[in-house]
């Protein structure tokens, strides 16, 4: 079923895959203890990333065969996040210094994960928007994101947005249209985010 075709592609990529330039450019700002949720997080690439930093990474999928080739220091947690109910091991006490969600969207979870972040916790996200169908899979409405759906929801909950992006994206044979957004729950410390990439992180979270 195409549906079913969509859900497979909106919740992973089938191929192994560097971790999104966006991610990288932004866990620069997490210290070596932080603590992450790789929400969907598939073969781990993005949880590579944070444990390469030194982050303590949880890593949350319905997919055992992906959960077992998890980079190691990864601690894995097998839950299908649409029908199960939200597991304790993704409730730390204090919340997390960081959630990482990239090519995955369950909108009726969706605004959860403000509440999941510890104070000064970052959100990381980046997935297909509309307009992706014209570009191929998804196409399913319900695994793109609306214009402007992932700044909504951090206004929502009060999240200040350091860096906004929706648009087109040239990839090999084709493109997409993403949207992708870092954002903090306060308390806000500019120092903590260096907006340039070479900034010093010697305050990060975590």
């Amino acid at each position: 079923m195409a549906g079913e075709h969509d859900r497979a592609v909106s919740h992973r990529q089938t191929a192994p895959a560097p971790a999104s330039a966006w991610f990288v450019r932004w866990m620069v700002c997490l210290g070596p203890s932080a603590s992450v949720l790789d929400l969907a997080c598939g073969r781990g690439r993005h949880a590579a990333a944070a444990i390469a930093r030194g982050a303590r990474v949880v890593c949350a999928d319905r997919d055992p065969l992906a959960l077992a080739g998890l980079p190691e220091g990864a601690h894995a947690v097998c839950v299908d996040l649409e029908a199960d109910p939200w597991p304790a091991q993704l409730d730390p006490p204090g919340g997390f210094d960081a959630i990482v969600v990239a090519n995955y969207l369950f909108r009726p979870r969706l605004d959860l994960l403000p509440s999941r972040l510890a104070a000064g916790g970052l959100l990381l996200y980046e997935t297909f928007g509309a307009g992706n169908a014209r570009y191929g899979r998804p196409a399913n409405p319900d695994f793109l994101l609306r214009p402007g759906e992932l700044f909504m929801l951090c206004q929502r909950h009060g999240l200040m947005v350091l860096a906004y992006e929706s648009g087109y994206v040239p990839r090999a044979g084709g493109g997409a249209i993403v949207q992708r957004i870092a954002a903090v729950r306060p308390p806000f410390e500019p120092e903590r985010f260096p907006l340039e990439a070479g900034g010093s992180a010697a305050d990060a979270v975590g």
